[in-house]
Protein backbone atom coordinates (compact mmCIF):
# COMPACT_ATOMS: atom_id res chain seq x y z
CA UNK A 1 0.00 0.00 0.00
CA UNK A 2 2.38 1.93 0.61
CA UNK A 3 4.33 2.50 -2.89
CA UNK A 4 0.77 3.49 -3.86
CA UNK A 5 -0.04 5.55 -0.62
CA UNK A 6 -0.01 9.46 -3.20
CA UNK A 7 -2.50 7.89 -5.23
CA UNK A 8 -4.90 6.34 -3.14
CA UNK A 9 -4.57 10.19 -1.20
CA UNK A 10 -5.19 11.74 -4.13
CA UNK A 11 -8.04 9.81 -5.14
CA UNK A 12 -9.40 10.73 -1.63
CA UNK A 13 -8.38 7.45 0.09
CA UNK A 14 -7.44 7.24 3.82
CA UNK A 15 -5.17 4.20 4.28
CA UNK A 16 -5.36 2.27 7.58
CA UNK A 17 -3.96 -1.14 8.39
CA UNK A 18 -5.14 -3.05 10.75
CA UNK A 19 -3.24 -5.99 12.57
CA UNK A 20 -3.35 -8.64 15.54
CA UNK A 21 0.00 -7.78 15.81
CA UNK A 22 1.42 -5.72 19.04
CA UNK A 23 2.44 -2.07 19.19
CA UNK A 24 5.91 -2.72 19.04
CA UNK A 25 6.08 -5.22 16.11
CA UNK A 26 3.90 -2.60 14.25
CA UNK A 27 6.28 0.30 14.88
CA UNK A 28 9.38 -1.97 14.00
CA UNK A 29 7.46 -3.31 10.63
CA UNK A 30 6.35 0.16 10.00
CA UNK A 31 10.06 2.09 10.23
CA UNK A 32 11.30 -1.23 8.49
CA UNK A 33 9.42 -0.86 5.76
CA UNK A 34 8.81 3.16 5.47
CA UNK A 35 5.01 2.57 6.00
CA UNK A 36 3.63 6.22 6.99
CA UNK A 37 0.34 5.52 6.87
CA UNK A 38 -2.03 4.10 10.33
CA UNK A 39 -1.56 1.15 11.41
CA UNK A 40 -4.26 -0.38 14.55
CA UNK A 41 -2.77 -2.75 16.97
CA UNK A 42 -6.14 -5.53 17.33
CA UNK A 43 -4.26 -7.77 20.08
CA UNK A 44 -7.78 -8.52 21.36
CA UNK A 45 -9.61 -8.88 17.74
CA UNK A 46 -11.95 -6.33 18.71
CA UNK A 47 -11.85 -4.38 15.31
CA UNK A 48 -10.95 -7.78 13.08
CA UNK A 49 -14.18 -8.86 14.83
CA UNK A 50 -16.85 -6.20 14.70
CA UNK A 51 -16.11 -6.03 10.98
CA UNK A 52 -16.37 -9.77 10.63
CA UNK A 53 -13.12 -10.76 9.30
CA UNK A 54 -11.79 -13.06 12.34
CA UNK A 55 -10.25 -16.06 10.53
CA UNK A 56 -11.77 -18.49 12.97
CA UNK A 57 -9.76 -21.42 11.45
CA UNK A 58 -6.34 -19.79 12.16
CA UNK A 59 -4.83 -21.63 15.05
CA UNK A 60 -1.70 -21.57 17.73
CA UNK A 61 0.63 -18.51 15.98
CA UNK A 62 -1.61 -16.97 13.76
CA UNK A 63 -4.79 -17.33 16.21
CA UNK A 64 -6.54 -13.93 15.70
CA UNK A 65 -5.03 -13.21 12.03
CA UNK A 66 -7.84 -11.48 9.95
CA UNK A 67 -8.89 -11.87 6.50
CA UNK A 68 -6.90 -10.46 3.97
CA UNK A 69 -8.31 -7.87 2.09
CA UNK A 70 -9.09 -4.26 1.51
CA UNK A 71 -12.47 -2.58 3.25
CA UNK A 72 -13.87 0.71 1.94
CA UNK A 73 -15.59 2.46 4.99
CA UNK A 74 -17.98 5.62 4.63
CA UNK A 75 -16.77 8.63 6.92
CA UNK A 76 -19.36 6.88 9.51
CA UNK A 77 -17.44 3.57 9.83
CA UNK A 78 -19.94 2.08 7.62
CA UNK A 79 -18.59 -0.75 5.51
CA UNK A 80 -19.40 0.08 1.90
CA UNK A 81 -17.57 -1.94 0.01
CA UNK A 82 -15.19 -5.26 0.47
CA UNK A 83 -12.61 -5.94 -1.77
CA UNK A 84 -10.99 -9.75 -1.22
CA UNK A 85 -9.36 -12.27 -3.44
CA UNK A 86 -9.78 -15.77 -3.49
CA UNK A 87 -6.35 -17.79 -2.97
CA UNK A 88 -2.80 -16.68 -1.76
CA UNK A 89 -2.45 -13.02 -0.04
CA UNK A 90 -2.54 -10.40 -3.00
CA UNK A 91 -2.88 -6.73 -2.48
CA UNK A 92 -5.45 -4.69 -4.75
CA UNK A 93 -4.13 -2.39 -7.68
CA UNK A 94 -4.34 1.37 -6.52
CA UNK A 95 -7.38 1.65 -9.28
CA UNK A 96 -9.58 -1.04 -8.05
CA UNK A 97 -9.43 0.77 -4.23
CA UNK A 98 -9.87 3.65 -5.76
CA UNK A 99 -12.85 2.56 -8.12
CA UNK A 100 -14.38 1.11 -5.26
CA UNK A 101 -14.47 3.99 -3.12
CA UNK A 102 -15.51 6.66 -5.74
CA UNK A 103 -18.61 8.17 -4.47
CA UNK A 104 -18.57 7.02 -0.92
CA UNK A 105 -18.59 9.80 1.73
Amino acid sequence: MQKDLKSLTDAGVVVVGVSYDPVEVLEKFAKDQNITFPLLSDPDHKTISAYGLLNKEAKGKQEGIAYPGTMILDREGVIRAKLFHNGPIARHSPEEIAKAAKGIK
